[in-house]
């Protein structure tokens, strides 16, 4: 990606985490101390990044304790939003939009990664979308960005699912993962780690070799004319949780974000230590996922552009209500 290069990115990371250490006292002080930060993020990389970020202080600004949680599945997320028994969180930026839009009040901070999507397959042919003809993909979460996004992209390349190809939509990543190894999927589109665990188990319990066919990213930027830039996921807040983190919440979150992120990066092996009992995976497939995650830590503002490219092109899912515009202050 040329726009927002890994120099680029590692540059601003830098200078954001930097810019934390000039904060005024009451910032500091506004969160009770004996209150602890919680964060739910996804089973997904971004969440290696929450898990090292509060393993290694960089939320102490914010708090003497972070605690990190795992929501499995897109419903768990919608219900702990609704019930307000979440109010900072990993999500997928469609699903933040979506919610704003609905009148929840989520509002986007940081993006933290830009794209983390794989179609993995044994059949080294399906390295591209158009060969994907007659074939049956499995793909995790209906409705969510890996399922919209596949079914955008496919229509580009003039595939319709259901006449052209089989989509098999399925309840998690590991199910697509397990219709791939037992034949019942050509290929699956998969997420990081997913991906990673994919490609390393195959080849330890059941002898398959699986190559990561497409990457999605590219694919994107293929038919979009961008940047490879997937703005997918991102740290959302909802009112209640900024005003618990008091002044200067949102910047204090990025410079957070951003100093997980500069960690996690440089320290990919400690990384995927501190994440692999939280999210399943080994360490050593959380560690070789870090490189493909493309972790980052970009203000939502700053990639305004990119996700509303995004959200123009991908349906809303059935809850969003469209006469709520997304307005700046969605953007944090």
């Amino acid at each position: 990606m040329s726009a927002l290069s890994r120099r680029a990115l590692l540059s601003g990371l830098t200078a954001l985490a930097a810019s934390s250490l000039p904060l005024p006292r009451r910032a500091r002080a506004s969160q009770p101390r004996s209150t602890p930060l919680t964060i739910w993020g996804p089973p997904a990389g971004p969440t290696i990044t929450l898990a090292h970020g509060a393993a290694t202080g960089a939320f102490s600004p914010l708090a003497d304790r972070t605690e990190i949680r795992v929501w499995r599945t897109p419903d768990d997320l919608r219900a702990g939003l609704t019930s307000g028994t979440m109010d900072i969180m990993v999500l997928p930026t469609q699903t933040a939009a979506s919610l704003y839009q609905r009148g929840l009040r989520v509002r986007l901070v940081s993006v933290m990664t830009t794209g983390l999507l794989y179609m993995v397959s044994a059949d080294p042919g399906l390295t591209t979308l158009p060969a994907l003809r007659g074939r049956t993909v499995a793909v995790p979460f209906r409705n969510d960005i890996p399922d919209l996004l596949l079914h955008h992209l496919l229509r580009h390349h003039g595939l319709t699912p259901g006449q052209d190809l089989t989509v098999q939509v399925t309840a998690s990543p590991v199910e697509a993962v397990q219709m791939l190894l037992t034949g019942r999927a050509d290929c699956a589109l998969l997420p990081e780690p997913a991906a990673s665990a994919a490609l390393l188990k195959a080849a330890q319990l059941f002898g398959k070799t699986l190559h990561r066919m497409i990457d999605l990213q590219q694919a994107w930027a293929s038919a979009t004319g961008s940047d490879a830039v997937l703005p997918q996921a991102g740290l959302g807040a909802t009112p209640s949780g900024l005003d618990r983190l008091g002044p200067d919440a949102a910047l204090r979150l990025q410079q957070a974000i951003a100093r997980a992120t500069a960690d996690t990066l440089a320290n990919p092996d400690a990384a995927a230590r501190h994440a692999s009992d939280l999210l399943g995976f080994p360490a050593d497939v959380l560690s070789r996922s870090i490189a493909t995650s493309n972790l980052s830590a970009l203000p939502a503002r700053q990639v305004r552009p990119a996700l509303e490219r995004l959200f123009s092109l991908l349906p809303p899912d059935a809850s969003t209500d469209r006469s709520r515009p997304l307005d700046a202050e969605f953007y944090l």
